[in-house]
């Protein structure tokens, strides 16, 4: 959904969207539906609300699937592309909430997309308290223990372990 700058009131807009939207390794399980208001002051123009969706996610510690409501909060200010000029420089903390637009238009599905792009984690979880998968037989370590030796002794330590075990005797 593209939004014509001008056509913007002094007073802002509100805008509901609902839409599927495609983001390449991410399966959304419902349409996003994003609440947002759109205020200009000068050239710049503002944008906050919510976007929401359901996701399906592969857990990073024991691989199951799963899915998660996501409902995102969104605080934008948007400049117009003519701004950034030809130097480079590091971004800044209060830079971070920036983008900017070219032309006349604002694309709000961009937006979107952007907004779950950057809130999805890298390595979701199931649960926090999720134990993953036994590192040597592969058992989902949630269902229960596996029958593989708890304590793997470091291999410099083990000239250690054989000496102790050695004084015992």
């Amino acid at each position: 959904m593209k939004i014509v700058i001008a056509d913007i009131p002094d007073e802002g807009i509100h805008i509901d969207i609902e839409e599927k939207v495609d983001l390449e390794g991410i399966s959304l399980m419902s349409p996003v539906t994003a609440d947002l208001e759109l205020n200009k002051t000068g050239e710049e123009l503002i944008v906050s609300g919510e976007v929401t969706t359901e996701v399906e996610l592969q857990c990073g510690r024991c691989l199951k699937i799963f899915k998660r409501e996501l409902a995102l909060p969104v605080e934008v200010v948007y400049h117009p592309l003519e701004e950034i000029g030809v130097e480079r420089h590091e971004l800044r903390d209060d830079e971070l909430d920036m983008g900017f637009y070219k032309g006349e238009e604002l694309d709000l599905q961009e937006l979107v997309k952007e907004q779950l792009l950057l809130n999805i984690q890298m390595k979701p979880l199931c649960n926090e308290e999720c134990k993953g998968l036994c590192p040597r037989c592969g058992t989902d370590l949630n269902m229960g223990q596996c029958d593989c030796e708890e304590k793997e002794v470091d291999p410099r330590l083990e000239v250690l372990r054989n000496f102790l075990k050695k004084r015992k005797e």
